[in-house]
């Protein structure tokens, strides 16, 4: 049994996860929640016993020294939870319930029953699951972000993409479904990366999920030194692709493909949606850091466990998704669906030339 460190005295809590793997095109779901953890100074309080879902020859442990002593690093799933102290601008607080780590290797419907025992024990209200996959999308214009649910009224709610999605599936769709069964409101965001430029990091896309899960929770989200890294990425990139002619061919066949199909969807509701994100940006200067909520801050608000501390909650029954399970583990490199979406929207606000805010694109 796995015993929590505390149980956190939660507001109004949101599970995120991303997992690395098949779902995670150029590390940029990992690394948007990884910085969610290192921006708010994430608590972790619970990680999933590794030999039940992972295969070690697959993802291997890694040793390390710490002080002279050899530690070992075993591969797993964490949670950990951050407290925004002012979410919307407004003295709002809100938790987040974050969940980091690598797809399984087995036992699939186990691992999402575990994963929402923990949701349910918290309280959580909703989950959202971050994707990355690779795509036939520029790497000069804003990054494509599809929002999908399962759930017709949350689609018509929070304006996502209902999923209609059928083929190979990884955890992300696998957890999405469980949640389903549970009765949980679950929403995955995907990021599309480009398919010649896969090799991570690539932190526009990690900004372009971040903007979009601003928006969907409605929260402040601390950016530090990304849009830097993605202007200092777009201009890596638009260097190497300069140096091979068949490349920014393709690089401009594929600008002109996104741009006519684009031109339509140039709304004012897109224009006036980014415009809002600036406004939000500018008035939680300086910095952007929208409250911390350090335990320096304000303390530490995970229970006392100390008498003994407490073990993990019971597993909902076995009744998780029936479908998908099965051989998705492995995949290819190749582009895949957004799990459902036929659509997207590019949230991430960064061409790599004006640091001001732009208005979101709509591509096919």
């Amino acid at each position: 049994m796995i015993e929590l460190e505390g149980v956190p005295e939660l507001v109004d809590p949101v599970m995120v996860a991303a997992f690395e793997g098949w779902n995670d095109a150029g590390d940029a779901a990992s690394a948007a929640v990884a910085h969610l953890e290192r921006e708010w100074k994430g608590e972790v309080f619970a990680a999933l016993d590794a030999e039940d879902y992972y295969d070690f020859q697959v993802n291997r442990p890694q040793v390390w020294l710490e002080g002279g002593v050899r530690r070992i690093t075993w591969p797993t799933t964490r949670l950990s939870v951050v407290r925004i102290g002012d979410a919307d601008g407004r003295g709002r607080a809100r938790d987040l319930v974050l969940v980091r780590g690598i797809e399984p290797s087995m036992r699939w419907r186990s691992f999402c029953n575990e994963i929402l025992g923990f949701a349910h024990e918290l309280g959580v209200e909703m989950v959202v699951v971050l994707g990355a996959l690779l795509g036939d999308t520029p790497h000069t214009r804003p990054v494509p972000v599809t929002g999908v649910t399962s759930d017709p009224d949350l689609a018509r709610t929070m304006d996502l993409e209902e999923s209609r999605y059928e083929g190979p599936t990884g955890i992300v769709g696998i957890l999405q479904e469980a949640c389903g069964h549970a009765g949980v409101p679950a929403v995955s965001l995907w990021a599309a990366v480009p398919h010649y430029v896969s090799q991570p990091p690539n932190p526009k896309a990690t900004l372009a999920l971040l903007n979009r899960l601003e928006d969907l929770l409605d929260v402040r989200i601390p950016l530090g030194e990304l849009p830097e890294d993605a202007r200092a990425w777009q201009l890596g990139v638009d260097q190497l692709a300069a140096e091979d002619n068949e490349v920014a061919e393709y690089v401009q066949s594929l600008e002109e493909a996104r741009d006519t199909a684009e031109l339509p969807e140039a709304s004012g509701e897109a224009i006036a949606k980014e415009f809002e994100r600036y406004l939000r940006r500018r008035d939680g200067q300086p910095g952007g850091h929208a409250g911390g909520g350090t335990a320096a801050e304000g303390g530490s608000y995970l229970r006392d466990t100390s008498a003994g501390g407490r073990t993990r909650p019971a597993r909902p029954p076995e009744d998780g998704p029936e479908r998908g399970a099965r051989g998705a583990g492995g995949g290819g490199a190749g582009p895949q669906g957004a799990e459902g979406g036929d659509g997207t929207d590019d949230t991430d606000g960064t061409d790599g030339t004006d640091s001001g805010p732009q208005g979101p694109e709509k591509g096919d």
